[in-house]
């Protein structure tokens, strides 16, 4: 294996052009900027102290850059994976404890060693199983969850941390007499301010704006002693190393919570990266590569007390329009984000818990998906059932619950499916050699009373099979007694397990006692393979396989055509011996 297979930053870093460099610098500076207030804000989603995040939103990144494909994608703490971390460990440990830090970075850990071995043996394509209703569904549910817990900074009331909304609206609802004015002008105006900057002006770091105002005002106007909840002291200097504690125990409790977000994690970052190459001519993601790098990321993170991190849509998107050419761009973040940790920690003192509450609400609101439940709610009602199921479990039961519940029906709706798939009856164009479903064209098809020609449109296997039989039957029976000729279309059935081998035999011995004959056409290469190997082909007769159906119905018409020519000769024979 190759060392730049192993290592993609020895396929950029060798080839680097200087004109590039200005864009890295730049993009890497405002993609830096946004993750200072953001890693603070969602530390605090995840219940853990500020410095947690800004550890998350430097190691990641750096680690990614080595062995991430995308050139643009930026790394590091996200809101609905520091929702998950939040319900997910505070199962195991109260939220602030020693034990709660602990725990997340050991779920950081686990998360990143499934998201290596799932890279390693190439199981990216297990993320298809969280079909778009199923993320849809759960990221709105995460958006609500998160906004409606932000509540207690934003409005400076009492509310109890939670994971399910009906609990949170009915703590609000009774704590609304003890909302002052303060703390909620500043975070109603600051969430003014962050939409209009970026409707309007999304060249600047809205975030920013908005927390460097508010530690201005905060500090200048002494509002902490008015009840305006502030950050409060942030420790200085770079994380150490230090070994997360690996607790048999705790480790097998972590590991649904662990799974949940690999899966979670790995969709945000390949979606992310992937819309972004489309941009790119100049290298592919490679879907197996980003589980390793993001895992890796995450290992190694873990090491630096880092919690789960993965690519964030904001900040990649950011990190492209600025123009950023290749991950040095990451690394030039991560050294903005190592300078505050050295330098400018104690800045963020006065910082109020409302602005975060603001940013945080404001960033969430972009997960809410109406697109989707509309588009659903016209296309397909059953994927919209599917995608409420996954919202409400989520919203009201629990995160893993709601992931697990939509992927559940996905599976469940993808099986039913399977089992009826679609099947048509076809008739001839006038003047063509095409058929078409005769459902959709009733009334402008040919058909002939003798012949029955049936196409199915999927694999024909064990679950579907009898479905195939009872309607094949349905359609024989409707077809009356003139009957002599069945044609089965095999141009959309692309695979045929044993049981399916067992039916088209039984139907075929069925049809001849009937004096019906069974034809084949269009077979593909690998079915007509499996059918010659059971011998079906033998048992019909190869003069009873076509390549189109035409051809099978001009070989009727004409063996028809003969012995009707046969009988008048017959006929003639017999009326000239008895003359």
């Amino acid at each position: 294996m190759k060392l730049k297979e192993i290592f993609p930053i020895l396929e950029w870093l060798p080839n680097y052009k200087k004109e590039w460099l200005k864009n890295d610098i730049g993009a890497g500076l405002t993609v830096g900027i946004m993750l200072i207030p953001q890693g603070i804000a969602y530390a605090m989603i995840a219940g853990l102290p500020p410095i947690y995040g800004l550890y998350t939103a430097m190691i990641p990144q750096i680690v990614y850059a080595i062995f991430g494909t995308s050139r643009q994608l930026a790394v590091g703490p996200v809101a609905m994976d520091s929702l998950i971390v939040a319900s997910g460990v505070a199962a195991l440990a109260e939220i602030g404890t020693e034990n709660f830090i602990e725990f997340a970075i050991l779920l950081a850990t686990l998360m990143g060693i499934i998201q290596v071995i799932f890279g390693i043996f190439k199981l990216g394509f297990l993320v298809n199983f969280l079909s778009r209703p199923v993320i849809s569904g759960f990221t709105s549910a995460a958006a609500l969850i998160i906004g409606l817990n932000q509540l207690k900074h934003l409005l400076g009331i009492d509310i109890s941390r939670n994971n399910k909304i009906q609990y949170l609206l009915i703590e609000a609802f009774e704590n609304i007499k003890n909302i002052g004015w303060i703390t909620p002008l500043i975070g109603i105006l600051s969430i003014i301010i962050l939409v209009f900057l970026k409707k309007y002006a999304k060249k600047i770091p809205a975030a920013l704006v908005v927390v460097i105002l508010g530690i201005i005002i905060v500090k200048f106007l002494k509002l902490e002693n008015l009840g305006v909840e502030i950050i409060g002291k942030i420790p200085e200097g770079l994380p150490s190393f230090r070994m997360p504690n690996f607790n048999i125990e705790i480790i097998q409790q972590l590991f649904p919570v662990a799974l949940t977000l690999s899966f979670i994690a790995f969709l945000e970052a390949i979606s992310v990266a992937k819309a972004i190459e489309l941009k790119h001519s100049d290298y592919k993601v490679n879907p197996n590569k980003e589980l390793i790098a993001i895992g890796l990321g995450n290992i190694i993170g873990s090491f630096f007390q880092t919690y789960p991190a993965t690519g964030g849509l904001s900040r990649t998107a950011v990190n492209n329009q600025v123009g950023a050419k290749t991950p040095l761009a990451s690394i030039f973040s991560a050294l903005i984000v190592a300078l505050t940790l050295l330098f400018l920690t104690p800045v963020f003192y006065y910082l109020p818990k409302a602005i975060l509450a603001a940013i945080i609400i404001v960033a969430v609101f972009g997960l809410l998906d109406f697109s989707v439940p509309s588009q659903l709610l016209k296309s397909s009602k059953r994927e919209l059932i599917i995608l409420n199921i996954t919202l409400l479990v989520t919203a009201t039961v629990g995160i893993k619950e709601g992931v697990f519940t939509g992927i559940i029906l996905s599976i469940a709706m993808l099986i039913y499916r399977s089992t009826k798939p679609h099947i048509a009856v076809l008739g001839k164009v006038p003047n063509t050699h095409f058929y078409r479903n005769l459902k959709r064209f009733e009334g402008l098809l040919e058909v002939q009373e003798e012949i029955l020609i049936v196409r199915f449109d999927a694999q024909l296997y064990f679950a579907n099979v009898q479905y195939f039989k009872d309607k094949l039957e349905e359609y024989v029976n409707q077809k009356g007694k003139k009957l002599e000729q069945i044609i089965i279309d095999g141009e959309s059935i692309n695979s045929v397990d044993s049981s399916a081998i067992f039916s088209l035999k039984e139907i075929i011995d069925k049809y001849k006692t009937k004096k019906i004959q069974v034809m084949f056409t269009g077979m593909k290469g690998p079915v007509r393979d499996v059918l010659e190997r059971s011998e079906i082909i033998s048992d019909i007769g190869y003069n009873s396989c076509f390549m189109s159906v035409q051809e099978a119905v001009d070989a009727f018409n004409n063996e028809k055509l003969n012995r009707d020519i046969e009988v008048k000769y017959f006929d003639y024979i017999k009326q000239t011996n008895t003359k």
